[in-house]
């Protein structure tokens, strides 16, 4: 598992070379950010999961964050947060609304969308769209968190089983080799 992970994820060495990265060396280049193993690599799934659903453009720097905090394989978390991209959060945001109302104990209904450029102005499309993003505000809130959350745990305890598969199979598999 660690040789195909390796194969595909950049190198310490490469990106300790880089001049953009270099001031942050001794925090950016701590072994453990880039250290291979089933609780470095489950928690940066947990990490990028988690951080994947952070609103705007602030994904990555949040996972990097998070990556310096509990010390988990960096490029690995950085490229787990890319689960969300343009086609697939709409749905994820739909997800999360319901979740949110789920746990709100309210419902509005079905996803509404969101108020078109009418013809009676900017100003008033702007007023619309406000008060359209304020209906959605708390269940969504609510609900990306509790998302978030459940991604994580399960994207945790998935990497950490599935690890141990792998490992459980090469055991069974070298041992019966072994005349």
């Amino acid at each position: 598992m660690r040789r195909l992970l390796k194969r595909h994820l950049p190198d310490h060495a490469s990106l300790a070379a880089n001049r953009w990265l270099a001031p942050f060396g001794s925090t950016l280049f701590h072994p453990r950010l880039w250290h291979l193993n089933r609780h470095s690599v489950a928690g940066a799934i947990a990490v990028g999961l988690f951080c994947g659903l952070i609103p705007g453009p602030f994904q990555m720097l949040g996972a990097a964050i998070c990556c310096l905090l509990f010390r988990v394989n960096l490029p690995l978390a950085l490229f787990t947060t890319l689960y969300t991209n343009p086609f697939t959060i709409v749905p994820i945001y739909i997800l999360a609304f319901s979740l949110g109302e789920w746990a709100l104990g309210t419902d509005s209904g079905p996803f509404t969308q969101p108020p078109e450029w009418g013809s009676a102005g900017f100003a008033a499309w702007l007023g619309e769209l406000t008060h359209w993003i304020i209906g959605l505000g708390q269940p969504l809130a609510i609900g990306l968190i509790i998302l978030a959350f459940a991604l994580a745990f399960s994207g945790y305890l998935l990497t950490r089983l599935a690890w141990r598969i792998y490992l459980t199979h090469h055991w069974h598999r070298r041992h019966s080799r072994k005349p």
